[in-house]
């Protein structure tokens, strides 16, 4: 079994590509670009529910402000609050 690696977007998208045209192979795709299969299904999974945005990484990175809601955004002011209160305790 495979381990997984970390890939680029260019890699993801080559992946999903393969993995398509390929009647959804994931065992051969995952072989084929030295990735775990549980990858090369999620990044196919990912394609087909969002399309070419599913395979950006968006971890570590704040949604911009006129994406949230009123309940996203009064939870970052709390959020905001409590660290501005912790460092001026400290």
């Amino acid at each position: 079994m495979a381990k997984g690696r970390k890939t680029t977007f260019e890699e993801r998208v080559e992946i999903v590509q393969y993995c398509i045209s390929h009647t959804h192979n994931y065992t051969e795709t995952a072989e084929k670009f030295c990735i775990s299969y549980q990858q090369a299904r999620n990044y196919t999974l990912k394609y087909e529910e969002k399309e070419i945005e599913g395979l950006r990484d968006k971890r570590g990175k704040r949604k911009p402000q006129d994406e949230m809601n009123e309940l996203e955004k009064l939870h970052a002011k709390k959020e905001w609050a409590e660290m501005e209160i912790f460092f001026l305790k400290n």
